[in-house]
């Protein structure tokens, strides 16, 4: 008679609760843990039905506050404000430099903060900034208010894929992160359909419809910030309805997978070691391609489709199609990489279709061929993020070098930003042939990298198994968890992801 496997914890823990003070006294949990599936799943429930509303909600919130200035410009901010393209252009690219500079202390900061406070503690502060936005009568004004937005929430991307990680095992990310991302993505679609509303209360109080826009989405946002606050857990231990032996399992589990017991402090080391990794520098490469295209895109879809000759409420409109493409094709991404565990592999898929949304641009002038063209390129460009934001993580080990390496990825990423601001002049409407052309050139380049990536992380995996007793040699005096601490992800039991 067969029976479920059984959860066996480690001599001595019996009967306690795993938390972020007692988990130093805990030694090798991995060598004695085996799974529970039942547990498992319910464990698995439990945190979704907590963090994937939450998390999602605040990435909706996240992307329409960053990229609402795309509508409030078709609903008359630039015109009111007396800006040029030059200026206005030169606004959107201010949001980005912040970013930049925050990135690396905010992963962190993280960590000595909590994300319970950090992360949604974030989303009141750029709250504040989207609804003083409203308040905005000058170029000067405008500028200033989006420097302090990206500051803000430069810090929001990074932290909440390092956050994932403190819950889920590698193999189980991106699909949490799909579902997060494609909520995110939906962001636009919703973005589009709310400034088609809220410009209807143009005049009512003597309040322009675009200053509604910025205050009306900025005071729902501060308000989700501060109910986020309050439920938003630091760890698997702080889950307010885990019972304890649900708490501990959590726990052990991501141990037991990374067959390590991560230390809370952080080495120098393992921090700059990081910057000389292959795999991190060309994930870095990638993500400045993919960085500079769905910037564009986010910020200038509005006039993109205002360029085709419609007008403002129904370039709000027309606005949404496109991200609810994004929206289902980054469900299906997340899906199949999980399933088979291919990053690399799924990321390629779908940046084909942006592909051939480039070449539909650069081929074909007719309205028809441009608006496909634009789903393709948003729908395409979307639902390949997840795949890139999984894979950083899940190849870097130890919690320093993981941050480290989410930092130079995201820093190369919004560095694009800086960029894509400057690809979308007015002067090159309708068609955008430069940005097209540039998109390409950022795509094939990012296709090409992300073959070359797979390929390395093939030759390191390969190069661990048939070197291990020499990579182990000069760390053979330490125990299990002090050698994965000092070699990280070059530990011969840590296989990258592929």
């Amino acid at each position: 008679m067969s029976s479920k496997p059984e959860t066996k914890l480690n001599v001595g823990l019996e009967g306690k609760t795993i938390t972020d003070d007692n988990i130093d006294h805990f030694e090798n949990l991995a060598e004695s843990f085996e799974t529970d599936p039942h547990l498992e799943r319910k464990v698995l429930w439990k945190l979704d039905l907590l963090l994937m509303p939450l998390m999602s909600l605040l990435f909706l919130f996240l992307f329409l506050d960053r990229a609402n200035i795309g509508n409030a410009r078709v609903a008359g901010l630039q015109k009111a404000i007396h800006a040029t393209d030059y200026q206005y252009q030169l606004a959107l690219m201010t949001t980005y430099i912040p970013y930049i500079l925050i990135e690396f202390v905010s992963n962190f900061a993280l960590k000595a903060i909590g994300p319970r406070f950090m992360l949604p503690g974030l989303c009141v502060l750029w709250g504040l900034v989207t609804t003083l936005q409203c308040l905005v009568q000058n170029y000067t004004g405008l500028v200033i208010c989006r420097f302090f937005l990206g500051l803000c929430e430069g810090g929001l991307f990074p932290g909440f894929i390092l956050y994932l990680s403190f819950f889920y095992k590698r193999q189980e990310m991106q699909k949490r992160i799909g579902c997060i991302y494609g909520a995110a993505s939906l962001s636009g679609a919703f973005s589009g359909l709310l400034a088609a509303a809220i410009v209807k209360l143009n005049g009512v109080g003597g309040i322009a419809g675009w200053r509604y826009i910025f205050l009306l989405e900025g005071v729902v946002t501060i308000a989700f910030g501060f109910l986020v606050m309050l439920v938003l857990p630091n760890s698997p231990s702080h889950v307010l309805w885990f019972k304890p032996e649900e708490a501990q399992f959590a726990t052990q589990r991501l141990i037991a997978e990374a067959n390590v017991k991560e230390s809370p402090r952080i080495r120098m080391e393992a921090v700059k070691s990081t910057f000389h990794e292959p795999h991190v520098l060309s994930m870095s490469v990638i993500a400045f391609c993919n960085g500079l295209v769905i910037a564009g895109l986010s910020y200038f879809t509005p006039s993109i489709v205002q360029a085709m000759g419609y007008g403002p409420t129904q370039t709000q409109l027309l606005s949404v199609p496109p991200y609810a493409c994004a929206f289902v094709l980054t469900m299906v991404a997340a899906w199949h990489a999980d399933k088979y565990g291919r990053r690399g592999l799924t990321a390629l898929a779908t940046l084909i279709f942006a592909l051939v949304g480039c070449i539909l641009n650069l081929c074909s002038g007719s309205v028809g061929t441009r608006y496909t063209a634009q789903c393709f390129l948003v729908a395409s460009i979307y639902s390949t993020a997840p795949s890139l934001l999984t894979w950083v993580p899940n190849n870097t080990a130890t919690y320093g070098r993981r941050a480290t390496a989410v930092a130079i990825v995201f820093v190369t990423s919004n560095s694009a930003g800086v960029a894509a601001m400057w690809l979308y002049p007015t002067k090159t409407a309708p068609r955008y042939l430069l940005a097209n052309k540039v998109n390409l050139a950022a795509l094939c380049l990012e296709m090409a990298c992300l073959v070359g990536q797979i390929v390395l992380l093939k030759r390191l995996n390969k190069a661990k198994k048939e070197r291990r007793e020499e990579l182990l040699r000069p760390v053979a005096h330490l125990t299990h968890d002090e050698q994965m601490e000092v070699l990280g992800d070059h530990h011969p039991d840590f296989k990258y992801v592929l």
